[in-house]
This record gives structure tokens, C-alpha cells and sequence, in this order.
């Protein structure tokens, strides 16, 4: 049984995948609860990959054989790699390539530079994609690259021309259209989900590119349906959080900050913890009991928090202090990690459970290399949202099974997103939309932006 209390699905012939840009296995966790059982898990950060090798025992076809073949690789490498050599698998055989390919050259925070900027894996996502001809393909990245649409919708319109080329079904758009039509055309098969509409608590909106090969979609005779959220009451940081808060708190129950037993008149674990229920409890009845987005940061920046002043300011009305990360339970500093005046700082469990993943996911390396793996991280029940989606396609007998729990999206395109958000930064420097977009090369302009 998966996290979210739904039963993994089980199917006569299993359904394969491989995971580029794995990360510390967000998007894994939701595959897998989705009924795909994955061939490889390519990723390039030791710490990530610790934490890989540390939970996906026991998952179909991955013993300790494989698990200590999980080195840290470049996406760039892995067409030539041993890795792929000894999967044995042909071309048109693997169900899904899935991944969260770098969110650096899209990132509203960033320079924004996309295909110019060398952290872009795009063009070695398509690579791949040929090489295994895959029956879908599953890519993530931030909402950055959808909006506003006139930023990058001439590289947009060109990934999907590639995939078109390849035998994907994408919609025609027309390079004279509007930025604002092309982008409501490609919204059959490239739009924004918030995690928030999938049981995570946490706004957390991320762009989602899935594309289905014309063979499966004849074949079935049922597209990809995209679902626009869980059935069900929107889940608060309020009930995600409430007992491990308390679990922390009572270990200072009749304690000062200084771990002694208090004086009369000194606040105390229990005082600590009341002051978060009740500023937790008043934001999920005004209904705004969902987080900011978390985020990983840079390696090139300090320490870790959870955002910029906005997000701790939001954050502050949840009970929570943003300015730092709490060390675990057992190394608590119950000054600097519950005793604060804005209220008691996160843990890395707790960030992991606003971001969906299971209580017993271990991640790996010291606190900050574990936050920056977990602000990092695709959503668990988002992934496994759209993974069934996928799946009812590729095994469409299953398809009422599979997607019982969740509103479906049978329109053409997403109604327009939401603008108002806690975490919206503002865009410098945007190309006009009536723009002429420059004649190009799909192939080589895509290629020459990774290469």
C-alpha cells in the first residue's frame, strides 16, 4: 500500500520505467505507487543517490546487486553507459521515460536563460527519448518555463515539434498564433498542476509535460485524461504535521528552552506547542492552511530556510519559523529549534511529509544536504496522480481502477491559472508578445543549447 492509503496496482505485465534526474526520488515514490516498476535511476548527486540506494530495497527487481550498481551519473553519460548496455532494453519496449529535468534555466528567480544556459538537459531528454522510443514520456520541471508564456513558448513549441517527429501525439500550433494561444494549445499535453489539488500541503506548482506515443493511443482508443485533483477535503500543514509537532514538544512538556524544568511563569514545550496548534488551527479555518512553496536553494548559497520573506512571513502565520531548519528530534537544541518567538523551525521529516513523501523515506547526508533534497523534490502524490493517468492509458482495462479517486480534466485545456500566490517573484526583461519569433533548426537549436 502506497502512502497515500491506495493500494499499489498490480498488472498481468508490469509497466517499465526509467528516471532521469531522479533527485532523491520524489517523482520515483510516485511512479512506483502508481504500478510502474523502474529498470533505472539516473541521477548525479551523491547525496540523492545515498538516499536511493537507502529506500528502494524491496522494490520490484531492485536486490542489493543493483542497488550497488547506483553510482552518481550525468544524464549526458548514460546513452553510453553501462548502465543502459546491460538493461537489454529495445527500442519501442520501455513504457515511460520520466524525470524532473534542471529547473535553473527556467526559474523565475534565475536569469532565465533556457536553452542558452548549460544546465539545460532538454535536448539530452530527447536524446534519450529516441534511443528508447518510449511508449510515454513523463517530464517536470517549474512552472517557469509555462509562465508567462511568451518567455520561452518558441522552445516549448520546439521540444514538441521533436516529439511530434518521434511519433508522439502533440498538438499542431502554429508559430503565428499568439504566445497565449500556442500555450493554450499546448495544454493538452504540457500545463501546471499544484501539488495543493493532490493532497500535499504546499502550493508547490510545477509544469508537467506528458506525451503519448500515436501506437498506444490507437491502439487502446483512450488518450491521456489529465486529472485536476484528489478526490476529497485539501489537505492542511495543520493535520499533516500536527503529531510529530506534538512528538517534539513533548519532550520539553514541563521544560524551558533550556531543556530544565521550568520556573512558574516560564514558557514551557506544552506552551510551545499550543501556540502552534492555535496559529495552525486559525489558518486552515480562514483557509489558508497549505505552505509556500518549499524550496531547495543553491549549493552556492548559505544554509538552508524555507524562502525568501514572503514565504517566512506565510510560514509565520502557520506557528512555523522559516529561518532556519531544526536538527532532528535526538539532537534537538530546544532554544534554537522550538523555542523561538515566530514558533518552533521544521525538521527535515517534516518538510519531507509538507512535501508528500512517506514518514519512513530516509534521506542521506548532513541536515542541509537532506533540506536541499527534499526542496528539491517532485511531489510523491502529484507523481503518482499523473503516473495513473498514464497508466490508464497503457493498461486502459484498468483505467476506472486507476483513476477512481480523482476529478478528471477531459477539456482540451486547463482553464487559466491562478496569478494571485504567495510565492510569485516578478519577471524582468520579458520579449513582447507580438514578437516575430526567428525562423530555427528543431534539431540543431536544441542540440546546440545542451551540447
Amino acid at each position: 500500500m502506497s502512502a497515500s492509503g491506495r493500494e499499489r496496482p498490480q498488472f498481468t505485465r508490469p509497466l517499465t520505467s526509467v528516471e532521469i534526474c531522479a533527485g532523491a526520488g520524489g517523482q520515483a515514490v510516485g511512479l512506483h505507487n502508481a504500478g510502474f516498476d523502474h529498470l533505472a535511476l539516473v541521477e548525479w548527486d551523491p547525496h540523492a543517490v545515498g538516499t536511493l540506494r537507502a529506500n528502494v530495497g524491496g522494490w520490484p527487481g531492485w536486490d542489493e546487486e543493483r542497488i550497488g550498481a547506483l553510482e552518481p551519473m550525468d544524464v549526458k553519460e548514460f546513452l553510453t553507459s553501462k548502465v543502459r548496455e546491460n538493461l537489454g532494453v529495445g527500442e519501442g519496449k520501455l513504457d515511460l521515460l520520466a524525470g524532473g529535468v534542471p529547473c535553473p534555466p527556467f526559474s523565475l528567480a534565475g536569469k532565465r536563460l533556457g536553452k542558452d544556459d548549460e544546465r539545460d538537459l532538454f535536448p539530452d531528454a530527447l536524446k534519450i527519448i529516441e534511443d528508447f522510443m518510449p511508449r510515454a514520456v513523463m517530464i517536470e520541471n517549474v512552472r517557469g518555463i509555462l509562465e508567462p508564456p511568451e518567455v520561452f513558448i518558441d522552445y516549448r513549441r520546439d521540444i514538441l515539434g521533436e516529439l511530434r517527429d518521434l511519433g508522439y501525439v502533440v498538438p499542431e500550433i502554429d508559430r503565428n498564433w499568439s504566445a497565449a494561444e500556442q500555450d493554450r494549445a499546448m495544454r493538452k499535453v504540457w500545463r501546471r498542476i499544484d501539488a495543493s489539488n493532490f493532497g500535499v500541503p504546499q502550493l508547490r506548482p510545477r509544469a508537467i509535460l506528458v506525451v503519448i506515443h500515436k501506437d498506444e493511443v490507437d491502439s487502446a482508443g483512450a488518450g491521456f485524461v489529465w486529472p485536476s485533483k484528489i478526490k476529497g477535503k485539501q489537505a492542511t500543514v495543520l493535520e499533516e504535521l500536527a503529531a510529530s509537532m506534538e512528538a517534539r514538544c513533548r519532550k520539553y512538556w514541563t521544560k524551558n528552552m533550556h531543556g530544565e524544568r521550568a520556573k512558574p511563569g516560564q514558557r514551557t514545550g506544552k506552551d510551545v506547542f499550543q501556540e502552534w496548534l492555535s496559529k495552525a488551527s486559525k489558518a486552515a479555518e480562514l483557509g489558508r492552511g497549505i505552505a509556500p512553496t518549499l524550496v531547495g536553494g543553491s549549493k552556492k548559497h548559505g544554509g538552508a530556510d524555507l524562502g525568501p520573506t514572503r514565504a517566512k512571513r506565510a510560514w509565520e502565520a502557520l506557528g512555523v519559523d522559516g529561518m532556519g531548519v531544526a536538527n532532528d528530534p535526538e539532537k534537538c537544541d530546544p532554544e534554537r529549534d522550538l523555542f523561538r518567538p515566530a514558533g518552533p523551525m521544521l525538521t527535515v521529516e517534516q518538510a519531507a511529509l509538507i512535501q508528500g513523501f512517506p514518514p519512513d523515506w530516509k534521506f542521506q547526508g548532513r541536515k542541509t544536504a537532506q533540506y536541499r533534497q527534499v526542496g528539491n523534490a517532485f511531489p510523491p502524490p502529484v507523481a503518482e496522480a499523473i503516473g495513473r493517468a498514464i497508466a490508464a492509458v497503457l493498461r486502459s482495462e484498468h483505467r476506472s481502477e486507476l483513476l477512481g479517486e480523482y476529478e478528471l480534466d477531459s477539456s482540451d485545456s486547463a482553464s487559466d491559472v491562478p496569478q494571485s500566490e504567495q510565492m510569485t517573484l516578478p519577471v524582468s526583461g520579458r520579449p513582447p508578445a507580438s514578437s516575430a519569433p526567428p525562423p530555427v533548426n528543431r534539431r540543431s537549436d536544441l542540440v546546440r543549447a545542451g551540447v
